[in-house]
């Protein structure tokens, strides 16, 4: 599977944690990410990641259009709530063409977990 992981700046902790958690799962998988975050989550894991820019500088957008051409399998966004993001339009951009394509989508730890999980078990979301 394609997957993508992205996570605003006060998650950058929590993504780099799940990833440690589940770096097996995800070692079987071919990875995308923002910059940052696949920086930060490539230097405490060595996880092979295809990088794309950082975020608000169209990170989001690149790995919207990957949706949109169908390349990517299942995305895990750690979002913010509380924070407001200056690139919020592309944010909602990304959300929209998960539902638009059926993607899968956790936007929470606990959501990303459940979808590692089943990853883990060999369940498919195809």
């Amino acid at each position: 599977m394609k997957i993508a992981l992205i996570a605003h700046d006060k998650k950058k902790d929590e993504i780099i944690r799940l990833a440690i958690e589940y770096k097996d799962v995800l070692s079987a998988h071919e990875l995308y990410a923002t910059g940052t975050t696949g920086t930060l989550i490539m230097g405490e894991t060595a996880l092979p990641i295809h990088r794309m820019k950082s975020g608000p500088l169209g990170g989001d957008q690149q790995i919207g259009a990957m949706l949109a051409d169908g390349n990517l399998d299942l995305v895990i966004f750690l979002r913010d709530p509380l924070t407001a993001q200056p690139h919020e339009p592309d944010v909602s951009a990304l959300l929209r063409l998960c539902d638009v394509q059926a993607i899968p989508l956790a936007t929470n730890l606990q959501s990303a977990r459940v979808m590692l999980e089943a990853l883990k078990n060999h369940v498919c979301f195809e």
